[in-house]
């Protein structure tokens, strides 16, 4: 049986622990001497990583999706943690596009694989609830390292407090890019993404992986690549993890090489933004997921 471990919930640039309650007027924080980690203090290792919920947006056909990032409060050890009994989400129809590769906080030491700092990673992925999916519904995202008393889970509502602006913030003046996995390929734009048909590569070849960039005012944008998913022990090397990207006639293509240690299936994970400052204001980004079926 799972344990229910505590329950965790971080919002925007504040830390705000509640228990498990969908209302931040009933949010109630937990005492420091019943957690087992603190939040408050960055460690080199031996952390967890924390589930967060960012917040939810509608649809136009009525769905809603709701985003979920995470923080590993380790600055010099990522974690890999497969899906299964130690990160899964429930109910179960929601389970399986989670991200099982953590990686450090972002600029913060040379392990990291950007030298830009945003404190952590924003909405890495989201989930697709139906237009009937009511305020008091949870969706809930369970993460358990290996040799910790407990797991760390968060709960996804639709609460109206957590709404967040998307593709765009007309308050803000800001746009999500318009990202295409070939220069003339389908278009999407915002923080639900798209999943990119699967492509080949061979362990230690590198595979040469672009994505197409579009902005209707902006001059540039940046881009990161970070590990996903991956097999256990799989490792990710990329030529390039991050880079400002000039965009001519508003356009521009973004393109790394990556290589691979291991076969398996793995994903990568491409956010594209106008600026890293703008994640810790939720917007407006884009996210793209290519996935790459890694053989001998």
């Amino acid at each position: 049986m799972r344990s229910h471990g505590f329950f965790v919930s971080l919002i925007a640039v504040g830390a705000a622990f509640l228990a498990g309650v969908p209302s931040p007027s009933h949010a109630q924080r937990i005492p420091f001497e019943k957690r087992f980690f603190n939040e408050q203090v960055l460690r080199t290792h031996a952390q967890p990583v924390v589930p967060i919920y960012e917040g939810w947006y509608r649809n136009a056909d009525g769905t809603r999706e709701i985003c979920f990032g995470y923080f590993n409060l380790n600055l010099d050890e990522p974690l890999d943690i497969p899906l299964g009994e130690d990160n899964f989400i429930e109910p179960s129809q929601y389970d399986g596009h989670q991200p099982t590769h953590f990686t450090v906080v972002p600029g913060m030491t040379p392990t990291s694989p950007f030298t830009s700092r945003f404190r952590r990673v924003w909405c890495a992925f989201t989930v697709t609830v139906p237009a009937d999916f009511g305020e008091s519904d949870q969706v809930w995202w369970t993460l358990h390292r290996d040799g910790e008393e407990a797991p760390v889970r968060v709960p996804g509502t639709i609460n109206s407090a957590y709404i967040l602006d998307e593709p765009r913030s007309d308050g803000m003046g800001e746009l999500a890019p318009v990202l295409r996995f070939t220069q003339n390929g389908q278009s999407f734009q915002g923080r639900k993404g798209m999943i990119a048909p699967p492509r080949p590569a061979r362990v230690g070849q590198p595979l040469e992986v672009s994505v197409w960039i579009e902005h209707d005012f902006e001059d540039q944008m940046w881009v990161g690549w970070l590990k996903y998913q991956a097999p256990p022990g799989g490792q990710v090397t990329f030529s390039r993890s991050e880079e400002r990207v000039a965009l001519t006639d508003r356009r521009g293509v973004a393109t790394t090489s990556v290589t691979f240690s291991e076969p398996g299936e793995y994903q990568i994970l491409l956010q594209a933004i106008d600026g890293t400052d703008n994640f810790e204001f939720h917007c407006c980004w884009t996210n793209a997921y290519i996935s790459v079926t890694v053989t001998r």
